[in-house]
């Protein structure tokens, strides 16, 4: 069972995680489909993700990572990292379970969390980066107002080959024109 919501999009609503998130967390990081868009190569324990949860919800931590969920089912995870309030920057993350792909959830959760990044948290900028074959994350970047900055050549190694990973970002001056 998600935990409270924190902020509702027009699709999606974002939940305060939890400890009961850690099994879903867990499965969803380690399918070979959702890892294969990020830059995660190696096999999470489900301790692994418990402590990562336990950081992420620490009350002393920065970051902002919230659950995903449609129609009340949590269907992956979006979050600002890196925050650092006194430089008004982050980078932003989503990750969702194949179901979800293709439905708008990933635009809706990204959306909603930029709304809390420069409305709330008062940040200046905030980027992302994507694995240049992943035309899908590159779409819903480019849709919610992100613009290509560059790319870091060869930046990630994957499954026997280095792969470019292209530079995302949003100024809050573009977010609210």
């Amino acid at each position: 069972m998600p935990g409270p919501v924190f902020l509702r999009g027009e699709r999606v609503t974002l939940h305060v995680i939890g400890d009961d998130d850690v099994p879903f967390l867990y499965e969803t990081i380690n399918r070979p489909e959702v890892r294969a868009g990020l830059s995660t190569a190696r096999p999470k324990t489900e301790r692994a993700e418990r402590e990562w949860v336990e950081s992420v919800t620490d009350p002393d931590a920065d970051d902002v990572h919230l659950l995903v969920c449609d129609d009340g089912d949590p269907v992956g995870t979006v979050g600002l990292r890196d925050l650092d309030t006194r430089l008004g920057n982050a980078e932003i993350g989503c990750y969702l379970v194949p179901d979800a792909w293709g439905k708008g959830c990933a635009t809706d959760a990204v959306r909603t969390l930029l709304g809390h990044a420069f409305e709330q948290l008062r940040l200046h900028r905030v980027h992302a980066r994507a694995v240049a074959d992943n035309g899908a994350s590159k779409r819903v970047l480019e849709k919610v107002g992100f613009e290509r900055e560059g790319v870091m050549r060869e930046h990630w190694y994957r499954d026997g080959d280095y792969e470019d990973v292209h530079v995302y970002g949003l100024l809050e001056s573009d977010w609210r024109g």
